[in-house]
């Protein structure tokens, strides 16, 4: 019989992994898919640790195990059978497609390279068309049909940008050029891009799920309830602290919301919240997982990998951003409680903390993850010993003891849910391959650049809005790969450091999973909390408006990032950071000690802007007029309540 833990587990990760939308097979081929899914894990496992496969192969290896199992799982069409006991005559034409274009690139590979020099023959061009072709149906089929058709646009624009006219027009290409870029080349289909989704997002997927399996989330859970359940608002802090904890190793804003918020959303509703409320709280904090150190969103592997960087820069320049987006979540949500008047939980609701600190052993796995990536280890060996550790971790305790049915679990579930993100690093190499290939992108650029008239903040209003054009249809991965290969190297340009120019687009890519029309952090909270989703998204924004806002400030104060000047300045930096985002909290939730009245509210929004800015004089003076309200605020406090207390003596 298992265990509370494990129960936990398994419903979460349901939630997590979309098994819901998952064809569910009958009969062997159950069996058959369970195995397709583990042996690929395993195999993930062994090339971390032991193997030795040349890194073009092992992208097209993925993209064979990857699109298999999208064919197998993924319906081709939305009114197919959700249980089969065989895959559709489609499904199997699609797989025997896969496994002829990818076992003859296997093969003829070092043939194409050593023995012909680089020339193709036409079996190269025909199994390279099938290929290319079944990319684009694993992406229709798992990342969605607003990221493949943006990919045929940009494969299109190869064929016939040379009948546009002005400056977005080229000289034309044929297809055997096109071909030999998508399929045969480094820069197209089996690019950076998939190499990243073939070891780095596969490895930290795969540990989540171990993770999960752990009884961490539950952990995760009764820490945050034993720490703040009882607070004002209680249920709502729950779900930002346990996003936060949970953001830190899965790095997906959608897992975060879903794994969590069917817990915390549920309890926020009982305690008072409005349905589209507890929503939106759960999604903005769901959210911050794609930002949160040291397992951040797919991006940030691949900005690592794109700058040349060692990933541990990148999570240091992230802790700030993260510290002040999660101090906002967990303000707005405090001001908010305050301002209806909410309670905490009741104590019989509340595990004991020292209960919870029982199975603090099973943060032994994180602990491991941060000290091997901060000091030096690759990240995809990082996560291979976080794996190994999560397993002997949960032997500590007879309630989390993770037995061979666990692993298992483990090993099929890491491997399913990495199937949509994986369609889509494979299919944005089409339109990464078509800005080398056409050079769009610095024409874009230049485009931008001449618009901007040589301003950094026009050019980075310019970026935003292009970020989160793209953001409303394809995933964060996706549109911060788009954005930033056509905006970086511009605000680069205009004297933006590459890091802070990155991190700009990775932020507001983050961000495209609470914008509308989209907003897919939104969408899974509203169904979760049974609300619309146009008010849980709209009311995500205003919850998570200064996350739109954070970006801008390291852009023009890095300190933030940890680049530029001395560690002491970016810990002040911090600290005054952190104090702006409480101050414009209160002013966008019209909450601060007492309800503001209109100039204490915009004082507020004015103080924290310039606590946040790059001038100790600016923050002197803001520290000051936030002093000034919270004086003020005081004296209307301490006479109300004095009007009150006469009040009731005279009655």
């Amino acid at each position: 019989m298992k265990n509370n833990n494990k129960e936990n587990n398994e419903k979460t990760d349901d939630n997590d992994s979309g098994i819901e939308k998952f064809r569910q097979y009958l009969g062997p081929m159950a069996k058959i898919v369970t195995v397709i899914a583990i042996f690929w894990s395993l195999f993930q496992l062994f090339i971390t640790g032991f193997g030795v496969v040349e890194a073009i192969k092992l992208r097209a290896w993925y993209f064979g195990f990857m699109s298999i199992l999208v064919f197998l799982l993924f319906p081709a069409k939305k009114k197919d059978k959700k249980q089969r006991r065989l895959p559709t005559l489609w499904d199997i034409i699609c797989i025997i497609a896969v496994i002829s274009s990818v076992g003859y690139f296997l093969m003829m590979y070092d043939a194409y390279v050593m023995d012909r020099g680089g020339l193709h023959i036409s079996a190269d061009y025909w199994f390279g068309a099938v290929g290319i072709l079944m990319v684009f149906e694993a992406s229709r089929r798992a990342a969605g049909l607003p990221m493949t058709l943006l990919a045929v646009i940009f494969l299109l624009y190869n064929f016939f940008g040379q009948y546009i006219p002005g400056t977005l027009g080229h000289v034309g290409f044929d297809y055997t050029r096109i071909i030999d870029v998508m399929w045969w080349g480094t820069e197209g289909i089996f690019g950076v891009v998939a190499g990243v989704a073939a070891t780095y997002i596969f490895m930290f997927i795969l540990f989540g799920s171990f993770l999960k399996r752990s009884g961490f989330i539950k952990f995760v859970n009764d820490f945050a309830l034993a720490i703040s359940g009882r607070s004002a608002g209680g249920p709502a802090k729950v779900a930002v602290i346990g996003s936060g904890m949970m953001g830190t190793i899965n790095g997906s804003g959608i897992a975060n919301a879903s794994t969590v918020g069917t817990f915390t959303i549920p309890m926020m509703i009982r305690t008072g919240y409005k349905p589209y409320f507890a929503g939106a709280v759960e999604a903005v904090s769901g959210t911050g997982g794609v930002l949160a150190p040291p397992v951040m969103g797919a991006a940030s592997f691949i900005m690592a990998t794109f700058l040349g960087m060692d990933y541990r820069l990148i999570i240091l320049a992230a802790v700030i951003p993260a510290v002040l987006y999660f101090t906002m979540c967990f303000m707005s949500v405090h001001f908010e409680a305050k301002k209806q008047g909410l309670e905490g939980l009741s104590k019989e609701d509340i595990p004991k903390f020292k209960d919870v600190i029982k199975n603090s052993h099973l943060l032994l796995p994180v602990a491991i993850l941060v000290y091997m990536l901060v000091t030096g280890v690759t990240p995809i060996f990082a996560a291979l010993w976080a794996i190994v550790t999560t397993v002997i971790a949960s032997w500590l305790r007879k309630e989390t003891r993770m037995h061979l049915k666990d692993i298992l679990n483990a090993l099929e579930e890491g491997a399913k849910n990495v199937l949509v993100v994986s369609a889509a690093c494979m299919v944005v190499g089409v339109v990464v391959g078509t800005i080398s290939l056409t050079s769009v992108g610095l024409v874009v650029g230049n485009n931008i650049l001449s618009l901007a008239g040589g301003s950094v903040f026009i050019a980075a209003i310019l970026t935003m809005l292009l970020t989160i054009l793209l953001g409303t249809g394809v995933p964060v991965t996706a549109s911060y790969i788009i954005a930033t290969t056509i905006s970086a190297p511009i605000l680069a340009e205009m004297g933006v450091p590459l890091l802070v120019s990155h991190m700009f687009v990775f932020f507001f890519a983050a961000l495209s999973e609470i914008t509308p029309p989209v907003a897919l952090a939104a969408l899974v909270t509203s169904g979760i909390a049974g609300a619309k989703f146009a008010k849980v998204s709209l009311t995500a924004v205003r919850l998570g408006i200064i996350g739109f806002v954070i970006p801008f400030f390291f852009l023009y104060n890095p300190e933030l990032l940890f680049i530029e000047g001395s560690f002491s300045k970016s810990i002040i930096a911090m600290i005054t950071g952190i104090i702006g985002v409480i101050a414009l909290a209160g002013a966008m939730s019209n909450w601060f000690l007492t309800k503001p009245n209109l100039i204490q509210q915009l004082l507020l929004a004015v103080s924290g802007i310039g606590l946040i800015l790059p001038s100790y004089i600016m923050s002197f003076m803001s520290l000051a007029v936030m002093l000034f309200i919270i004086f003020w605020q005081i004296k209307n406090k301490r006479s109300q309540m004095n009007n009150e207390k006469e009040t009731s003596i005279s009655v």
